[in-house]
């Protein structure tokens, strides 16, 4: 029974994440985009970014879920262990800190990462959508299934390589453009906007430490006594 309702909750929110991710090329598509904002189309946004690892995320997870009942769990463990790599330190830190990093700075002045003129594009419900329910998703993935993290050295070598490629994406975009793509970064001075930058990193590198603790505090002790039963 409680693997069904794992296999039936991994395949709404990959329908869920699916959707959403429709819904913006949909309505992007409606748009008359400056050609400044034409580079990069939707895919300079981290927030787009994590919505599609989201949508591939949960597509694996259902995929496991799906072969785990036709075949041996020998022949899949691939799958499984590709699932936790990309939860454990991509699909959870990077859901936190898109949750934290936007409303920290959306309650602080909309203006600096989600103007007004977005609610043009986007209904509210849609930029909870993309901004508030990706955290709470992510925490009942924690607490409903078990992921075997990698090592720690693996895991923050990855976790600073996707960074630091995301980073230089953003000023190839601003070397091209001549704008930001998020205006907060307009007003921040080049010292300051390292700063910012080895921040969110910081931030990530918490999160992801903080899904290993939940990890193991949740499903140590349990993992240990099946290992033992068998």
């Amino acid at each position: 029974m409680a693997r069904t309702f794992v296999s039936i909750y991994h395949f709404l929110v990959w329908g869920w994440y699916i959707f959403i991710n429709f819904y913006i090329s949909f309505q992007l598509s409606k748009q008359q985009i400056p050609k400044a904002r034409q580079y990069g189309s939707q895919w300079r946004y981290l927030t787009v970014l994590n919505l599609f690892l989201q949508t591939i995320f949960y597509g694996i997870a259902f995929l496991y879920d799906a072969m785990k009942g036709v075949k041996r769990k020998e022949d899949i463990k691939w799958i499984a262990a590709f699932r936790d790599f990309l939860f454990s330190v991509l699909a959870l830190p990077l859901s936190s800190v898109v949750f934290m990093i936007f409303w920290a700075l959306f309650l602080l002045d909309r203006e600096l990462v989600y103007p007004k003129t977005l609610d043009e594009v986007f209904p509210k419900w849609f930029n909870h959508a993309m901004h508030t329910t990706v955290l709470p998703i992510s925490l009942t993935e924690v607490f409903i299934n078990h992921h075997q993290y990698p090592s720690r050295k693996t895991g923050l070598v990855f976790l600073s390589f996707i960074s630091v490629a995301y980073i230089s994406w953003l000023l190839k975009i601003y070397s091209v453009t001549k704008e930001w793509v998020y205006p907060i970064l307009a007003k921040l001075s080049p010292v300051n906007l390292a700063v910012f930058f080895f921040a969110a990193y910081l931030l990530l590198v918490c999160f992801y430490f903080l899904g290993e603790h939940l990890n193991q505090q949740i499903w140590g002790n349990r993992v240990q006594k099946s290992i033992k039963m068998k």
